[in-house]
């Protein structure tokens, strides 16, 4: 069977999946639609955790960034998993234990300021719309790939499917829809990296495989280091950023996934405190599978890559080791059909040089042979998961199961956040501040509305996204961390934070971040609108846009605490109500199903 067919037929029966468990647990009252009636079990749970998390940004471009930034990419898996402890040891449970739907519900009554919700729907409706960008690039590049369109097609097309799923199922059919998702994805993502370890090492688990030797002896990750080198590009596993920068971007990634809504509110889906604390323990094994397998498919996408392009059976140099442009494989004729490969012969003899012609070191050397540019002229990141499989020649079974666990890992997480902003807008706005008057069918009613609208902004932004689908989430953990990790902390572990110290200090560091992203990736991420050019001599202390949240964090605190101590003390009952949040007693009764 050929693989179009094959992969129409994997796409097409998962995808009925989903449907089905939409129809089936489509939510009836708006307790489903926003938390699933508070009745799913801390393993299923888990693993719909499991399934929010590993986003696009996690599935399809974390590898990518790992497979061209090498080391540097690190600080994706300390900053996201580190940051996933965090939420559970110090957030999750004690959120649970308040008991409301969502993260302004929280902050509005721990705040007893209707300004404090309405700043934190803005908060999260900021970072969680720059998060769908990232979900809408993963689901465009997945979808062109898929349906062999260009990326913009894909990117409709995705947009329809979580249009339906996700409008009509709300928290209840999200979160059964995610368990099915899960299963595709780490299965999507566990199969192809087992093949491709097997192949270059021999060694069947990956996690191994790439710190082990290839077939001549030498370890992988050294004979990566010299294809790299012998091309002009830095080393594989050499530190290229300043120390400063990773640490910050490591604890933006880290207070950003503590503060992101979307898997806050997964814990408020399950009956009791001490399940959440269950979920979040297996959600963490879940995501281990693929966050421990990721370091291995970046490194070994970007030999093979390297390798189809550049013979390692000939010098560097020699004619014979470039690939000749009409013998080049299916899978490149596949991806410049999405328009995310692109070659350019810039010295007309046919073939494919790929190297770094930034490196002035290498500039001799590559004039000497010839060569007048690097001709691979775009090498979108994000596409390096789905096309391992093809650049491994792998199974085409194999191929068309990592296109469905690439729109599995999307269409999930692109889910959970349109469900957090729509229920932003119809609880938290709607009926808690403006509209308290309105039914519990208008409130579910504007909450499918609201959805359907965040689906045509984050689709339209994700047409021209500011970055890879990594470094698009990696900005919208920025601005969680700025705004709604400290307001949380400061929530739960202190009860002198009073309402005004709350609100100034979640503005502050919105704004501060926001002006520094905007500064560097456009106001309103528009090209062309930047103040300042995004290289590192410009940045404030060495401090890349992505990182700026740690920043923006203690901005947040410095300012909550300095107005608090200037203002009125926070009211007795406020006090008990912080202090009994964090007594370890029970919390409400399950919904049955």
């Amino acid at each position: 069977m050929d693989l179009t067919t094959l992969t129409y037929i994997v796409v097409g029966l998962t995808f009925a999946l989903y449907m089905g468990i939409a129809v089936w647990a489509r939510a009836g009252t708006t307790g489903e639609f926003y938390s699933a009636g508070g009745g799913i079990h801390p393993v299923a749970n888990g693993m719909a955790t499991g399934a929010d998390w590993m986003s696009a940004a996690s599935f399809i471009g974390m590898a990518g960034l790992i497979a061209f930034k090498g080391y540097d990419a690190s600080i994706f898996l300390m900053g996201w998993t580190g940051g996933y402890v965090l939420l559970a040891l110090c957030l999750a449970p004690y959120l649970r234990k308040f008991g409301k739907f969502t993260v302004p519900d929280f902050i509005g009554d721990r705040y007893y300021s209707k300004t404090a919700r309405i700043v934190a729907v803005i908060c999260l409706i900021v970072a969680s719309l720059t998060y769908v960008i990232g979900q809408m690039k993963g689901i465009g590049v997945a979808f062109s790939r898929f349906l062999d369109v260009d990326y913009a097609t894909g990117l409709y097309s995705g947009m329809a499917i979580v249009f339906f799923y996700a409008v009509l199922g709300g928290m209840k059919g999200v979160t059964y829809t995610q368990i099915a998702q899960y299963c595709v994805l780490i299965f999507a993502y566990t199969v192809p990296a087992v093949f491709i370890s097997l192949n270059l090492t021999g060694n069947p688990l990956p996690q191994l495989g790439f710190l082990s030797d290839t077939a001549d002896g030498t370890p992988l990750l050294v004979k990566l280091d010299q294809t790299l080198v012998d091309l002009g590009f830095a080393e594989y596993t050499a530190q290229k950023g300043g120390t400063f920068n990773m640490m910050m971007y490591t604890l933006s990634l880290m207070f950003g996934t503590a503060g992101l809504p979307h898997v806050i509110i997964r814990f408020f889906t399950v009956p009791k405190v001490s399940d959440a604390r269950k979920s979040a323990g297996w959600a963490l094994l879940f995501i281990a599978i693929l966050y421990t397998t990721a370091p291995a498919v970046g490194s070994m996408a970007r030999l093979n890559l390297t390798n189809t392009i550049q013979n390692p059976e000939f010098a560097v140099g020699d004619p014979q080791a470039n690939l000749e442009y009409e013998k080049r494989p299916n899978w490149f004729k596949n991806w410049e059909t999405t328009g995310l490969l692109q070659f350019e012969d810039k010295n007309g003899d046919g073939r494919i040089q790929y190297y770094d012609d930034s490196n002035p070191e290498f500039a001799a050397k590559a004039e000497s042979y010839g060569w007048k540019g690097n001709e691979m002229v775009k090498v979108d990141r994000d596409i390096m998961v789905l096309a391992n499989p093809e650049i491994a020649n792998l199974p085409n079974w194999v191929i068309a199961l990592v296109a469905a666990g690439g729109l599995a890992a999307a269409l999930s997480t692109a889910a959970g956040l349109l469900l957090a902003i729509s229920s932003a807008i119809s609880h938290d706005l709607l009926k808690s501040t403006f509209m308290p008057g309105i039914s519990e069918k208008q409130e579910l009613m504007a909450a499918r509305i609201a959805m359907a609208g965040a689906i045509l902004v984050a689709g339209y932004l994700g047409l021209n996204p500011p970055g890879f689908a990594a470094q698009v989430v990696a900005l919208a953990f920025g601005l969680a961390a700025s705004s709604i990790f400290p307001a949380l902390m400061m929530g739960i572990f202190s009860t002198k934070i009073n309402n005004t110290g709350a609100v100034a200090g979640m503005l502050a560091g919105l704004l501060s971040t926001l002006v520094y992203i905007f500064t560097y990736k456009g106001w309103f991420f528009v090209a062309g609108t930047e103040m300042l050019p995004n290289t590192p001599d410009n940045w404030f202390l060495g401090i890349a846009p992505e990182a700026f949240g740690a920043m923006g964090a203690l901005i947040n605190f410095v300012v909550a605490f300095a107005v608090t101590s200037m203002t009125a003390p926070v009211p007795k009952h406020i006090e008990e109500m912080v202090e009994s949040i964090r007594v370890p007693k029970g919390a409400g009764a399950a919904q049955d199903h």
